[in-house]
């Protein structure tokens, strides 16, 4: 009966043995398979670029209003009433045109009583007020009816030979504009217009240290004063730049170093410091190092790439 119980323990013995065995063996079997398996997950699927050798151009955006440089008050030449006016505020004069008849109070008060004593006299007692140049009436300071006193105010008429957009530039940038440049402008209706740097004003603004550039444009649009239109001036200009798409530069939080990722092999890509130069559209200049139009560099599929990183190139 001992023997017995003995033979039984030892049978449970060996078999618990056995089961810890076939286990390590089946751990050490699947470890292989789960090491390929991540290998194969650390492959980052990209796409590739190569550097090209262009032209490229950099602008700056600035506010420009449009205004009239130069205004004709139109005044009273007597005391006497308004007896008529033949002009309205918007309208277009041209230089010659009658705009006020005024009626002296002498006139007002005599009537034709001088006529009746002497028809020889052609006494009428109205003048004849005329514009002085062409352009749009911007103000209507009286009406028929009223009574003026002599150099008082009775309209402002805007010279449209003076009609220009006055763009404020930051003086520092002062070097990338000079006299007779193109300049483009965009009404805020998306209406571009052509025009040239005509003058600089002879004073910059104390607050925001800004010069005024008269833009002179040449259109048949009738363009209202104060409207505000989006200049821009070519800031940078550079012939054979070296550039890659925006894509392909990388950087850290605060944009203070940027690298791309290169391919050294088909399989590898390794992180590559750079300076960059102008931006224009969607392209930036390398200014170092010095690829080759050889060099593949990773355009999409590059973020959170480590230095040294297996990929597999993809179309």
């Amino acid at each position: 009966m001992k023997a017995l119980r003995f033979n039984h323990t030892s049978l449970k013995h060996t078999l618990f043995a056995a089961s810890v065995s076939l286990l390590l063996l089946s751990c050490k079997g699947k470890a292989p398979a789960d090491d390929e398996s991540d290998n194969v997950k650390a492959i980052t699927p990209v796409t590739v670029t190569a550097v090209n050798d262009t032209s490229m151009v950099s602008y700056t955006d600035l506010n420009a209003t449009s205004v009239f440089l130069q205004k004709n008050f139109v005044k009273a030449n007597a005391n006497g009433y308004i007896q008529s006016a033949n002009i309205q505020p918007g309208h277009y004069v041209e230089k010659g045109q009658l705009l006020f008849t005024i009626k002296t109070k002498e006139a007002q008060s005599i009537g034709n009583s001088i006529n009746i004593l002497d028809t020889t006299l052609k006494f009428s007692g109205v003048n004849k007020i005329k514009a002085s140049l062409h352009g749009y009436v911007t103000q209507l300071n009286h009406q028929v009816g009223d009574y003026v006193q002599d150099g008082e105010q009775l309209a402002v008429i805007s010279d449209r030979s003076s009609f220009i957009f006055l763009m404020q530039l930051p003086y520092e940038l002062r070097q990338t504009v000079r006299q007779d440049q193109n300049v483009q402008l965009t009404l805020p209706d998306g209406y571009k217009l052509n025009g040239k740097i005509a003058s600089f004003m002879p004073s910059v603004d104390t607050l925001s240290q800004t010069q005024g550039i008269a833009i002179k444009v040449n259109t048949d649009r009738q363009i209202p004063e104060n409207l505000v239109a989006k200049a821009r001036i070519v800031k940078t200009e550079k012939n054979n730049a070296i550039s890659l798409p925006k894509s392909a530069l990388l950087s850290n939080e605060t944009q203070t170093e940027f690298w791309v990722m290169k391919l050294i092999n088909p399989t590898t890509a390794v992180k590559v410091p750079v300076t960059k130069g102008i931006e224009s559209g969607d392209r930036v200049e390398i200014i170092s190092p010095k690829f080759s139009a050889q060099d593949k560099i990773v355009v999409t599929g590059n973020y959170g790439l480590a230095d040294t990183a297996k990929v597999k190139i993809v179309q």
